[in-house]
């Protein structure tokens, strides 16, 4: 198996405003087919999901929540 290069999507998250929030955006990411893992940080809004969903079916999960999602910008520098 080659786990060491597990696929990693960020998604930045509009609409959480509470821990609540947070907890329900992690619930329904690691509910989506093919997702290992996820987490959520409130504060800066981002999601980090790790397997081998889609991002549209991210998203799709994220909005189905009542909650907005797109595909975080890339860091520079790396």
């Amino acid at each position: 198996m080659d786990n060491d290069h597990e696929a990693r999507t960020v998604l930045a998250i509009t609409g959480m405003t509470c821990g609540g929030c947070a907890n329900t955006v992690t619930r329904v990411l690691t509910r989506v087919p093919g997702v290992e893992g996820a987490s959520v940080d409130l504060a800066s809004g981002l999601a980090t999901v790790t397997g081998r969903a889609t991002v549209a079916a991210l998203i799709g999960a994220v909005e189905a929540a009542g909650f907005g999602g797109r595909l975080a910008e890339p860091a520079t520098g790396s």
